[in-house]
């Protein structure tokens, strides 16, 4: 099992940050790459195409409001890996009104060395926490 973990730091209230992205169909609202999502299975499921065209299905595994935290795994997806388990996470900065947005994932990868498929992910969510900035104008 592979594992790899992003933060970026952004001077906007978890409240605000929580808002836009805390929602399991919201990811076309901040990454650009994403620009379709589709709900199915009560909104468990999110059917995902990316700018080239790829689908991506994840599963809703644990969504918690108050904590701004959800998890979810890959269904299916063109990526070289299995037991895809996902966090996305919202944290307050004491003392400075901000935000501490933190993505993670833990992985197996298939028909490739685990750095790289921990360099995809991390790429992933690097690239992702930086539009979301961007999005935020922070």
């Amino acid at each position: 099992m592979a594992t790899t973990a992003a933060h970026i730091d952004v001077q906007v209230s978890p409240d605000r940050v929580w808002q836009l992205i805390g929602g399991f169909d919201s990811l076309p609202d901040w990454l650009p790459y994403i620009p379709v999502s589709k709900l199915s299975e009560g909104g468990r499921v999110r059917s995902l195409a990316n700018e080239d065209g790829d689908v991506i299905v994840e599963r809703l595994e644990a969504f918690d409001n108050k904590a701004r935290s959800y998890t979810y795994s890959i269904l299916s997806a063109p990526f070289p890996v299995t037991d895809y388990l996902s966090t996305l996470t919202v944290h307050g900065v004491p003392g400075e009104g901000g935000s501490r947005v933190e993505w993670s994932g833990s992985f197996t990868p298939v028909g490739v060395a685990d750095d790289e498929a921990v360099a995809l992910f991390q790429g992933i969510y690097a690239d992702g926490l930086d539009a979301l900035k961007q999005t935020l104008g922070a």
